[in-house]
């Protein structure tokens, strides 16, 4: 295998355009750039190394939104909100039940 030599430009490069958004992955950027995961990946962390900079703590937007729990607060108003539109829906449900059979009972 023909180990590839690329310039220490486009490694800048590879690593600033993985950084500049949470959303990119490696093996994304690495695609995109037509190089392997593992050598974006290992560029990469040694760009943090050399910097200081922490590591991303969550790689998934899952991750990410799973961090972001709302407050019981958040969360009561929105189940009053809901049963609210549920009571709304059956009565709805049963005037349209009534009406039905108000006219089956005319058209006899």
């Amino acid at each position: 295998m023909v180990m590839k030599v690329y310039s220490a430009e486009f490694r800048a490069d590879a690593v600033a355009l993985y950084l500049s958004d949470p959303k990119n992955t490696y093996e994304g950027v690495g695609k995109d750039l037509g190089i392997s995961r593992e050598t974006l990946r290992n560029w990469v962390r040694t760009e943090r190394a050399r910097t200081g900079q922490a590591a991303r703590t969550s790689a998934s937007p899952r991750a990410a939104q799973a961090a972001q729990v709302p407050s019981n607060d958040m969360l009561e108003k929105e189940n009053k909100q809901l049963r609210a539109r549920i009571r709304e829906l059956k009565t709805e449900r049963e005037i349209l039940r009534r009406a039905a059979k108000y006219f089956a009972s005319m058209a006899v």
